[in-house]
Formats: C-alpha cells, structure tokens, sequence
C-alpha cells in the first residue's frame, strides 16, 4: 500500500515583538541665540581742519564720533548719480549745455557728471553726500548751477589739506553721442577742478537699449577720485 510522504517543514523562530528597537533621532540643534557683538555707532564729525568749511555750508558736527588718522597720505572717494530725463529740459553735462531733446528733471541744474564728482570728492573727505549739504529743499539752490557745488568740494578739499590725484569718471546714457562733446566737457572739468588734463579721465557708455538707461529715460555717472596730502 502506497504511502503519502509527509513534508516536514522548520517552524518559524519566534520573534520577540516586546523588545523595541530604539529610534534614531537627529541631534536637536542648538538654541538660536541672540548675537551680542557691539554695532558700530557711525557719525559724521567735522574734523579741525574742514570745520569752517562745515559751517560755511551749513553741517552741523555731531560728537562721539571716531575720526580716522589726520595724516592719511592719500584718500579715495566714489560718487554716483542718476537723474531722471523729462522733455523741456536742458542737457548740461560738466558745465556744457548738451542739444537734446530731453533733459534732467532736479532741483538745480541736474548736471549728472558734476554731482557724482561732488560725491566723489566729498566722500575721500568723510563728509556728508551732496544732498546733505545742498538739500532740494532748500529753495536757495533751486536752479542753481552745479559749478557752484564743485568749487565748495575744491575748498573743503584744499582746507583739509588735499588735491586732487586723478579722477575717473564713465557717464552712462543711450542718447545722444558724446563724442562731439567730451572733449568740452573735460576741459571745462578740469578748469573747476584746477586740475591738469593728464589728472582727469572721462569715459561714455550707452546701456545697450536696458532698463531706464537704454531707453533714453535716465542719465547716470560714476566717478573715483584719488587725493593727496600737500
């Protein structure tokens, strides 16, 4: 008689269901702590030397204020400005009514170039920026000629016991070409600055047709400017 073969088959090992595995856990992080470095309080103080000239424009020196080193060998300054172009306008660029269509809209004449020379020079100072000391509010400066604001700079820059090194400047405008006119405009800088033409470089690029710039509805400049102790 035939048997059926049984199949015997291991049983299973018991797993212990008990036990828990313990669970990984990342590091909590550290607790956002609040920083308890000092920030610098900055002040502008008019130093010994250019403390008429603050006061002839009408800066007030405040106290407690650290000053950097009196006897800096040479200091270096960058101005920048833009304005905004308006039909019925005149163009003046460096003293030199530019034939345009449109001009700046300013308070003064919104002469682009001579404004960021101004800041140029006043920031190698440590001096307020333009707007600080010719305000547009304040209505003596309504119109006024921006050559009136470089020979303040030139002062402040004499009394403090400086010249001028060299100065660089790139203007930035899609209209109109000033290649007819940057020679003009050099020349007359240099004779606000009571500077030699080597000293004084100028430079004009469009802004490939982007943004204000390059859609004929803005002008800007940058200058830098180096100065040396007499």
């Amino acid at each position: 008689m035939a048997m059926a073969a049984s199949l015997c088959y291991p049983a299973p090992l018991p797993i212990n269901t008990s036990s828990k595995q313990p669970a990984l856990q990342s590091p909590a992080p550290p607790p956002c702590l609040p920083r308890k470095l000092p920030l610098p309080s900055l002040k502008f103080t008019a130093r010994p030397t250019v403390a008429s000239a603050a006061t002839t424009v009408g800066v007030e020196p405040q106290s407690g204020a650290a000053t950097p080193p009196k006897l800096l060998p040479f200091r270096v300054g960058h101005g920048f400005d833009l304005h905004r172009l308006e039909p019925g306008y005149p163009l003046i660029i460096g003293g030199i009514d530019i034939p345009h269509d449109r001009g700046c809209e300013a308070h003064s004449d919104g002469d682009v170039l001579l404004h960021c020379v101004v800041d140029a020079i006043l920031g190698a100072l440590g001096l307020p920026d333009i707007g600080q000391i010719f305000p547009d509010t304040d209505p003596k400066w309504k119109g006024a000629a921006s050559c009136v604001f470089v020979e303040e700079a030139v002062r402040l820059m004499h009394e403090a016991g400086y010249e001028l090194g060299n100065l660089d400047a790139t203007l930035i405008l899609q209209r109109p070409k000033l290649s007819p006119h940057k020679e003009a405009i050099r020349e007359n800088l240099c004779k606000l600055l009571g500077a030699d033409p080597s000293a004084v470089n100028l430079k004009a690029k469009t802004h490939e047709k982007v943004d204000s710039l390059g859609e004929n509805r803005s002008i800007a400049a940058h200058t830098v400017v180096l100065l040396f102790r007499k």
